[in-house]
């Protein structure tokens, strides 16, 4: 955490879009000392969420919110927010010297280029964590890191608002917000996927508390994973055991429609960086590789 001399100028500021991340965000910044004066949010849930992480801020619409603030959060789903900046462009919404930050993993500072004649200072600001919209993420979002995108004079200001919460800035160039965001993506979202198909795998075999059972070892195997990257690797895939592998298909027929393929493409995915780092031999991995191959074309 920054101290009190480093922090940059207290700021107004108006969070555009009261989801899961916009909300915590809005506390976090007030808990440091900056004051939310207005938020925005459509939905009930929405309102909601403000009314518990920023009690007593005002609800605005969006235009309204802009109005008010120096720094201005966008925390809008990704293919809102091109359209957002358009429309409060057009209206000749923005504040000449105005600091707007978005919250997108995937968008940089392309999408700021309507409200430039009105000379407004963008960030990209993403933070890399899953959010629940409660005030648990206020502790998480310490120690977690932001993908920054910024111009090179503000990124100065840019640093001090990630390092004032607690969080660390990461450099991202625009170029690459969109892979950036894709690993993240397929990292953290798609785990979710993954592990909840687990569960409901352990709980058809019967296991009467399939998270305790998996817990451990998908902790072990994140961490390891990690420190390690493919070197990690272990099970019937890096063995190359086509017998177990062909099993557990014929038993993942019983399940959703979505649990073999994504059994099948992962397995294909594990063996294949395993043949390239030379941890599967290619005389091991053929029979192996004959069955998912075979699975996929059904």
């Amino acid at each position: 955490m920054t101290s009190a001399d480093e922090r940059p100028a207290r700021l107004d500021v108006g969070v555009v879009g009261a989801g899961r991340v916009g909300a915590v965000l809005g506390a976090a910044l007030q808990r440091v000392g900056h004051r939310v004066v207005a938020v925005s949010g459509v939905s009930e849930e929405s309102r909601d969420r403000a009314a518990r992480l920023l009690p007593g801020t005002p609800v605005l619409a969006p235009e309204d919110v802009v109005r008010q603030a120096e720094l201005v959060v966008l925390a809008v789903p990704d293919d809102a927010l091109a359209d957002l900046v358009a429309g409060l462009s057009a209206t000749r919404t923005w504040q000449a010297g105005q600091l707007v930050a978005h919250t997108s993993g995937r968008h940089g500072l392309e999408v700021y280029a309507p409200a430039l004649d009105q000379h407004v200072l963008g960030l990209a600001l993403h933070p890399a964590m899953t959010f629940t919209g409660t005030g648990l993420d206020l502790d998480r979002l310490v120690e977690c890191c932001f993908g920054v995108t910024a111009p090179e004079p503000l990124r100065p200001v840019a640093e001090a608002l990630v390092l004032e919460i607690g969080a660390e800035p990461v450099w991202i160039e625009e170029s690459a917000r969109g892979l950036y965001h894709a690993a993240l993506a397929h990292g953290a979202n798609h785990l979710v996927t993954l592990i909840a198909q687990s569960l409901q795998a352990l709980r058809a075999a019967g296991v009467e508390s399939p998270s305790r059972v998996l817990g451990p070892l998908v902790s072990a195997a994140l961490d390891n994973a990690l420190r390690a990257g493919d070197a990690a690797l272990t099970g019937p895939v890096a063995r190359g055991d086509a017998g177990t592998v062909a099993e557990h298909l014929r038993q993942l027929e019983s399940l959703t429609p979505d649990i073999r393929p994504t059994y099948v493409a992962l397995a294909r995915a594990t063996a294949e960086r395993a043949l390239a780092s030379g941890r599967l031999k290619p005389h091991v991995a053929e029979p192996l590789l004959d069955i998912l191959a075979t699975d996929q074309e059904r």
